[in-house]
């Protein structure tokens, strides 16, 4: 006999997650069954976490950031050991963070902060900006597994920035779909217009700051959670030199 179409039979816990995910969205609209939840989209049945150490505040969070950060930077970075959580891992993910990060190849939070798989759950785009697809995706972190800490991580020497600024002020058109990356980033560049200090890092930094307001501010789900105190929203800018992490937001 056939399983019913809405049977989570068969599907591995992730899946499951997913799953009721799309219900609770579809089931409950705007308010996205937010109201009561202990851990955003977890049900008090579900399996045990395949990382329990991941399983803590936003501003714990916050802290082994910072702290794995200092260790990257000191030259004392965990072993990657793939072998230890592979099994666990198979089933499930209940990363700690999620960071949106550039898309620059020197920039890669795993190793800055010092972390192994499926601890961090990592976006990525030129110019570390939240687009529609990375909101989502966020959205999905905080409310399906329960991530309480979202850092978006700027850096030293931004391409995506440097063109930015040359697409505002000298009007410069690039190829392609590149434009779009120079356009996200232009509230950065007029809003740092008068700014003493270096041109580029001003801006880098300025656009951190508004897209961790962006995420402050974005319903139906994130903004919720925000003011539920469920998830907090910080801003940190990389130092290809140096290493280090600088919170700016």
């Amino acid at each position: 006999m056939c399983q019913p179409c809405d049977s989570d039979s068969g599907l591995s816990s992730e899946a499951q997650r997913k799953r009721h995910f799309l219900k609770a969205i579809s089931a409950t609209g705007i308010g996205l069954g937010l109201a009561g939840m202990t851990l955003p989209g977890v049900a008090a049945d579900s399996p045990p976490p395949p990382k329990p150490e991941n399983v803590i505040s936003a501003e714990a969070a916050l802290a082994r950031l910072v702290a794995g950060n200092q260790r990257y930077i000191n030259g004392q970075s965990t072993v990657f050991d793939f072998l230890r959580d592979r099994a666990a891992l198979a089933g499930g993910q209940n990363p700690y963070a999620s960071i949106v990060s550039c898309a620059d190849a020197r920039v890669v939070p795993e190793l800055c902060f010092d972390e192994q798989r499926g601890d961090l759950f990592v976006t990525r785009v030129a110019g570390n900006y939240v687009t529609p697809d990375i909101l989502s995706s966020l959205e999905f972190a905080a409310l399906v597994l329960g991530v309480p800490l979202i850092m978006v991580l700027g850096h030293q020497h931004c391409g995506a920035v440097v063109a930015s600024v040359a697409a505002v002020e000298n009007h410069e058109q690039f190829p392609g779909h590149i434009q779009t990356v120079t356009t996200a980033l232009a509230p950065a560049v007029r809003a740092t217009k008068k700014d003493t200090g270096d041109r580029i890092d001003n801006v880098i930094r300025k656009n951190v700051i508004l897209n961790v307001e962006r995420l402050k501010q974005a319903a139906p789900v994130i903004s919720k959670l925000v003011a539920e105190k469920k998830v907090k929203i910080v801003g940190g800018v990389y130092n290809l030199e140096t290493g280090k992490v600088e919170l700016v937001a």
